[in-house]
C-alpha cells in the first residue's frame, strides 16, 4: 500500500489533538456499520435469530390472510426460511470481512507512518506515555526501547494510539457460523411450532425465540435486560401490527 506523505504529519495541531483524531478514525473503522449487530459469533447468532423469527412471524401473518391451505403455507414458509438462512450467514460473514478490511487499512497506514515518519511517531509515543505518568529518564528509556523494534512499535501504536484490540475481532467465518446457528434455531423452532399447532404455534415459538435472542444480545452488550426486552418486543409488536392491519386492508380491497 502506498501513501503520499503529508507536508505536516500533525497538520499544525498538537500531538494530543492528533491522538484524539486517530482514536476517532479507529472507532469509525471498527464500528458496526450494519445496524445493531455486535462483533462476535454469539452476537451474530442473537441478531440472526431475532431477524429470522420476526421475519417468519411477519410472513405468516401476511400469508395467513390469503386463505392458503396448511401445506401451501408451510411450503412457502419453509422456502422463505431456506433463503433467509443463506442471506443471514452471507450477510454476517461479508460484513465481518468489510470490518476487518477497514481495520487492516488503518494498520497498514500506521505501518507506513512508522517507516516514513519516525520522529513524529516518537513524539506521539512521548505524549502517550507522559499522559500515563512516565517522566524524565524513565520516559526516554521506554520510548527508546519501543522505537528500537518496529513490530513492537506497530503493536503499541495500534493499541495505544488507535485504541484497537485486535484479539477482540473474530474471524468472519466464525461470525457466519454463529449467524447460521441463530437463523437455523429460529426458523427450526418457528416451523416446528406451526407443524404441531397451526393456529398459534408459529407466533408463540417465534415470539419465544425473539425474546430469548433479545435477552442474549442484552447480556452480551451488558445492557439492562428488562429494558432491552421491552424495547425489542415493542418494536416487534409494532411491526407485526402494521403487517397485520395493512394485509387485511389490501386483501379486503382486492376481494
Amino acid at each position: 500500500m502506498t501513501h503520499s506523505p503529508p507536508p505536516n504529519h500533525f497538520n499544525g495541531k498538537r500531538v494530543s489533538d492528533h491522538l484524539k483524531e486517530a482514536r476517532l478514525r479507529a472507532a469509525q473503522a471498527s464500528e458496526e456499520i450494519h445496524g445493531t449487530e455486535m462483533s462476535g459469533h454469539l452476537a451474530a447468532a442473537a441478531d440472526s435469530a431475532k431477524n429470522s423469527s420476526l421475519s417468519l412471524f411477519l410472513l405468516w401473518i401476511i400469508l395467513k390472510q390469503a386463505g392458503l391451505s396448511f401445506p401451501q403455507l408451510f411450503l412457502l414458509l419453509a422456502l422463505f426460511s431456506c433463503g433467509s438462512v443463506i442471506w443471514m450467514v452471507g450477510r454476517s460473514a461479508n460484513l465481518g470481512w468489510a470490518r476487518l478490511e477497514r481495520l487492516h487499512r488503518l494498520i497498514e497506514q500506521e505501518r507506513w507512518e512508522i517507516e516514513h515518519h519516525r520522529q513524529t511517531e516518537r513524539e506521539e509515543l512521548v505524549e502517550m506515555y507522559r499522559s500515563k505518568g512516565f517522566t524524565g529518564k524513565l520516559l526516554e528509556e521506554v520510548v527508546s526501547v519501543l522505537m528500537a523494534d518496529d513490530n513492537r512499535l506497530l503493536q503499541v501504536m495500534v493499541e495505544e494510539e488507535l485504541g484497537l484490540n485486535l484479539e477482540a475481532y473474530e474471524h468472519p467465518l466464525k461470525q457466519g457460523f454463529g449467524a447460521a446457528v441463530g437463523a437455523l434455531f429460529a426458523t427450526g423452532f418457528s416451523l416446528f411450532g406451526y407443524l404441531i399447532h397451526p393456529p398459534l404455534g408459529l407466533p408463540l415459538m417465534a415470539g419465544a425465540v425473539f425474546i430469548f435472542a433479545a435477552s442474549l444480545s442484552a447480556k452480551a452488550e451488558r445492557n439492562r435486560l428488562i429494558q432491552a426486552i421491552i424495547w425489542n418486543v415493542s418494536v416487534g409488536i409494532f411491526a407485526i401490527g402494521a403487517a397485520y392491519f395493512l394485509s387485511q386492508i389490501l386483501y379486503s380491497a382486492s376481494s
